[in-house]
């Protein structure tokens, strides 16, 4: 997965609180097995709605997703942190997450960022209302920005955020070891008569 540091980037302002992983990506969508594809099919019930905000061209591009208290409830299916990173989002603001959903997001490379219900109010309001609105959110100093003095820190696992700054998924971390695996097993293998594997 991609390193994250620092992004500044629009923001969409998903109103919405309980929102659920069949809302993110729903059942019917969940026969791939790759991790690819599936941002065409984020919200997919809700993107028939009039006025949805995803449908708002001037969200086009938005890498932000501030959303309601408990976000991402619901089954464990890892296919909705797949779903909002496929379609772009690096980053979701709330208040609450599910906990299943918080590990399965950090595993995909994206950063999920708890601030107060009045901070997010706030964003989602100068989100809906603002042009162009953008936040910028930094990993390291574990902050999220704007241009108009808004200013505020989350808090973060050490382990999730040293992951995340490294683009280390669970693959990632165990590949780090892989010289000491590979002796392993050549140990392994000598020990009980097998031949030396090709490399």
């Amino acid at each position: 997965m991609q390193p994250f540091h620092t992004l500044t980037s629009r923001a969409v302002p998903l109103d919405r609180v309980n929102v659920d992983t069949d809302q993110i990506i729903p059942k019917q969508f969940l026969k791939r097995i790759e991790r690819s594809g599936y941002g065409e099919f984020l919200f997919y019930d809700w993107r028939n709605e009039p006025g949805f905000v995803l449908n708002d061209p001037r969200y086009a591009g938005a890498r932000i997703l501030i959303a309601g208290k408990n976000f991402g409830c619901g089954s464990s299916r890892e296919h909705a942190a797949w779903a909002l990173s496929d379609f772009g989002f690096r980053v979701v603001i709330a208040p609450t997450f599910a906990d299943i959903f918080f590990s399965n997001a950090g595993k995909n490379g994206i950063v999920l960022a708890r601030l107060s219900e009045e901070q997010v109010a706030l964003l989602q309001h100068r989100a809906a209302t603002q042009a162009d609105y953008q936040l910028t959110v930094s990993l390291a100093e574990q902050q999220v920005s704007d241009a108009q003095g808004f200013s505020a820190s989350f808090e973060m696992d050490p382990f999730r955020k040293y992951c995340l700054l490294e683009g280390l998924d669970d693959i990632g971390l165990t590949l780090r070891h892989s010289a000491a695996l590979d002796a392993f097993e050549a140990r392994h293998d000598a020990a009980v008569g097998l031949r030396p594997r090709a490399s």
